[in-house]
């Protein structure tokens, strides 16, 4: 057995660096000075919906929201719950009908939620047939219906879509009605909770409190109001000589809505080491306090858009929220949209995967959407109206979400942004950044805070777009 002798020998790397005529940039490198960026995040968006809201002062911390009064009755939606595909009606939110709108009895709630059968329709499926005898009451639990009637020259018209929690025929609990005025055609599979007259008036006969407030609110459902539900204001015009005038005066809710700043906070901690000494070129504490704003500033859009007391997505009116044809959003699907909130509309909010959706549609009919110049910035518009994108306005699980239009402003009655200046220790407007010690081993903590709200005035201030579907096949 022979040995086997090895010798080094120079990598090829070493021999070229051996055989060099000048000075290497490798080398070079350790002598030259590195110019470096700011510290970049990927979280940080255009956050269109706080630059696009007029911020108004909440100098007691909170905002009431004065209007007229309103007889807004019968105008929710109602919750159902399942145990597989067994579905029923929560008892207590029957009370969103109209005729039962104030009914307390949790026993003949619960008695009325049992006497409603379940119905599947599958597309294209008639649920009610215009000119048939109104005896049925249906509450729409899961798909969507068209109502379709007819119209001035005898086409049929779309009159209206409804979704999950909508219903239709709840007149039929003051007894059996005239005929159906429309038809009611299943678009995707639905599944209904019906309740027909003969089983409520059995019904009835063992509940006498429930039948006493039905006919007391089916009596004064008239009340004089106008097309809003505000009280009306009596006005008598095109007359002659001199009739006596009608006296009025302008009713105020009792009890306004009044909304508190909300608070997002943390606590930015920084080693005094750091600070001390490495803050050349860039101030280590300013960039950490930059980064920590650019969250806070993230995080307050979205609690703007999705917080369930004040966030916009919830604070829409339930009679201003629509949804589309057939899940897609079309443009016929905006101008429905435009159309419930048609003064002075400012901006359109979505998500950016639902912009691009919008834009293969408007591409499929051949339709292609301008821009206008917002702030400096080209952006997509639809009618006149930036289409803004915010990644706040959440895809689901099952690849749904929402499209919000806005009016804002407090002179045309709109939505604004609530905060409140001038707070102690204020680095920027409405936010503050507060010094609260060092600790025993050199850390030197920050109170990082942000006070924020937002109001929708009126009603008609924003419209939402609901059931958006992406990725939907033809």
């Amino acid at each position: 057995m022979h040995a086997v002798t090895v010798t080094d020998s120079p990598t090829p790397d070493v021999e070229s660096e051996q055989n060099r005529l000048s000075l290497s940039t490798a080398a070079a490198r350790n002598l030259a000075t590195t110019t470096k960026s700011v510290p970049q995040m990927q979280n940080i968006t255009s956050r269109w919906l706080l630059k696009v809201l007029p911020w108004v002062e909440a100098k007691g911390g909170a905002y009431r929201v004065n209007r007229r009064l309103s007889y807004a009755i019968g105008d929710g939606r109602l919750t159902f719950t399942n145990i597989g595909a067994d579905i029923d009606v929560v008892p207590q939110e029957l009370c969103e009908l109209p005729l039962l709108r104030g009914f307390d009895d949790v026993e003949a709630l619960s008695a009325l939620a049992r006497c409603f059968q379940q119905r599947e329709y599958g597309p294209g499926d008639v649920i009610v047939e215009r000119g048939r005898p109104q005896n049925e009451l249906f509450l729409v639990a899961h798909g969507k219906v068209d109502k379709i009637g007819t119209g001035e020259y005898g086409d049929k018209t779309v009159l209206g879509v409804l979704a999950d929690g909508d219903y239709f025929g709840d007149k039929v609990l003051a007894g059996p009605q005239d005929e159906w005025d429309f038809t009611a055609k299943a678009v995707t599979p639905v599944t209904a909770l019906v309740l027909s007259w003969q089983d409520f008036e059995q019904l009835n006969g063992e509940a006498g409190a429930l039948r006493a407030h039905i006919q007391r609110a089916f009596n004064v459902g008239d009340r004089r109001q106008n097309a809003h539900g505000e009280a009306e204001i009596d006005i008598a015009s095109g007359h002659d000589g001199e009739p006596d005038l009608p006296a009025t005066f302008v009713d105020y809710e009792l009890t306004p809505r009044e909304l508190e700043l909300s608070v997002a906070q943390t606590v930015l901690r920084v080693h005094s080491r750091v600070a001390d000494l490495y803050n050349n070129p860039m101030n280590q504490t300013e960039e950490q306090l930059r980064l920590t704003i650019e969250a806070l500033r993230e995080r307050q859009e979205h609690e703007m858009v999705n917080n369930r007391s004040f966030g916009l997505l919830h604070a829409a009116d339930l009679k201003q929220r629509i949804h589309t044809r057939n899940g897609a959003p079309t443009p016929d699907d905006m101008d429905d949209l435009l159309a419930t909130v048609w003064k002075e509309p400012t901006a359109f909010l979505a998500h950016p995967r639902v912009i691009a959706t919008f834009g293969k549609e408007c591409t499929k009919r051949g339709v292609y959407p301008s821009t206008v110049d917002l702030n400096g910035h080209h952006v997509p518009a639809w009618r006149g109206v930036p289409l803004l994108p915010c990644n706040k306005l959440e895809i689901s699980d099952n690849r749904t979400s929402s499209i919000l239009l806005l009016r804002a402003g407090e002179q045309n009655q709109g939505v604004i942004g609530l905060h409140q200046t001038g707070i102690p220790d204020e680095y920027q407007p409405g936010l503050s950044v507060r010094t609260m010690g060092v600790s025993e081993k050199g850390i030197i903590s920050y109170l990082v805070s942000t006070y924020y709200s937002a109001a929708v005035l009126v009603p008609d201030a924003i419209g939402v777009l609901e059931h958006v579907q992406l990725g939907r096949e033809d």
